[in-house]
């Protein structure tokens, strides 16, 4: 049977960032797997019955203040410009999220200008001592009221338990604005790959060092393949068998509806931070700028159980992975990358930073130990060598 130089586990962001850069820069042979039918993890889009481009998980909006990210993703894609902007439901209005000036005068019927609306939101807002939880975020900067209409039912809904029970970390995402900028995210790149994340998937894992097996779990294929080292993107506690328990994931189940029309609804995305059981809507024609004469939407219902999509950043989860952690460095041939590997709450951009960092770590251990090679065997570290050691041969 063929030997890898690396078996990689999940095809998403992480595993096929890492496949590349080894299989392309240091000429490694690469098994990449997946326990689902395609490549490209949550961000897999497709055509459907009607050739409408859309997210099978949910809208994935890529941006980043990274650099080195956006030029390395280009390699495999060009960009479409899109600025990203959502609408909440609030009090019976549709109004700018996040909250902005605009948003304020819609929702109380005034003319503030941007000096005026600091200071309005100065007034309602009740400062907190320390900042811990979710909840002190927002009612820090806003007041009790705003986060009651913007944050709370949107936020229990998401998550399945109240602001005040989450880490800092997630309202801290949505920021608050004193002027009429009501684009959801100011990062320097903004863009939709423009032929699809599916196609970029398949640009990017074209080398011919990087041999792809769907449908494959790892439990089923780790005792009949030889590989050197393991790249880990799945739950890390699922891989050491649920030893400390599991760790605490929320889920999403998505309901997709076609229209017989150009467009449905007035932006790309609503949130309903009220009492319908979904979170969001969201219009995908407004993503890819793809001209239909119909279009399809999508509501989106957060679920405790099912595929694992967020990490619930909890304050006992966190120390429940840092059990895992301590395992996984003291596991070693094993590197775990991604969301689930390292039971972050990570954006796009994120993961694949921190697989171009891991990449990095890899190659210079990898150089590291041939070095160490070629002076017990008082020889140079040719490139015959570097290619040799650890090789898949």
């Amino acid at each position: 049977m063929k030997r890898f130089d690396y078996l990689i586990v999940g095809a998403g962001f992480a595993g096929s960032v890492l496949a590349e850069r080894l299989a392309s820069q240091d000429n490694k042979k690469v098994l990449l797997i997946d326990k689902r039918n395609h490549i490209a993890g949550n961000a897999y889009d497709y055509f459907d019955k009607n050739g409408i481009l859309i997210h099978k998980y949910g809208p994935h909006i890529f941006h980043t203040n990274s650099g080195e990210v956006f030029e390395h993703l280009s390699k495999f894609t060009e960009w479409r410009p899109y600025q990203h902007k959502v609408l909440a439901q609030v009090d019976g209005q549709l109004v700018p999220m996040p909250i902005n000036l605009d948003t304020i005068n819609k929702l109380y019927g005034l003319n503030l200008t941007a000096l005026q609306v600091t200071d309005f939101l100065a007034s309602m807002a009740e400062p907190r001592e320390k900042i811990l939880t979710s909840e002190d975020v927002v009612i820090s900067k806003v007041g009790r009221e705003l986060y009651e209409k913007f944050f709370r039912g949107y936020t229990r809904k998401q998550w399945g338990c109240d602001p005040s029970e989450l880490d800092a970390s997630v309202t801290a995402r949505v920021p608050t604005r004193t002027n009429r900028d009501d684009r959801y995210f100011t990062d320097t790149y903004q863009a939709m790959p423009l032929y699809g994340y599916t196609r970029m998937f398949e640009n990017m894992l074209g080398h011919p060092n990087i041999k792809v097996m769907l449908n494959t779990s790892f439990s089923e294929i780790t005792d009949y393949v030889f590989y050197n080292e393991l790249i880990f993107t799945g739950p890390i506690d699922e891989y050491f068998n649920y030893c400390f328990g599991k760790l605490p994931y929320r889920s999403l189940e998505f309901r997709f509806e076609s229209h017989d029309t150009p467009v449905y609804q007035p932006a790309p995305v609503i949130n309903y931070p009220n009492d319908n059981p979904y979170t969001r809507v969201t219009e995908f024609k407004y993503l890819t700028g793809q001209e239909h004469r119909k279009t399809v939407i999508v509501y989106e219902y957060p679920r405790s159980e099912g595929d694992p999509y967020y990490p619930v950043p909890k304050p006992e989860n966190g120390l429940l992975y840092k059990k895992y952690q301590a395992l996984a460095s003291a596991t070693k041939g094993v590197y775990f990358a991604g969301r689930l590997g390292t039971y972050k709450y990570y954006n796009m951009d994120q993961v694949v930073a921190q697989a171009l960092t891991l990449y990095r770590k890899i190659s210079q251990n990898y150089n590291g130990a041939v070095e160490v090679l070629s002076k017990k065997l008082h020889i140079s570290p040719t490139p015959a060598l570097m290619g040799n050691v650890l090789s898949s041969d």
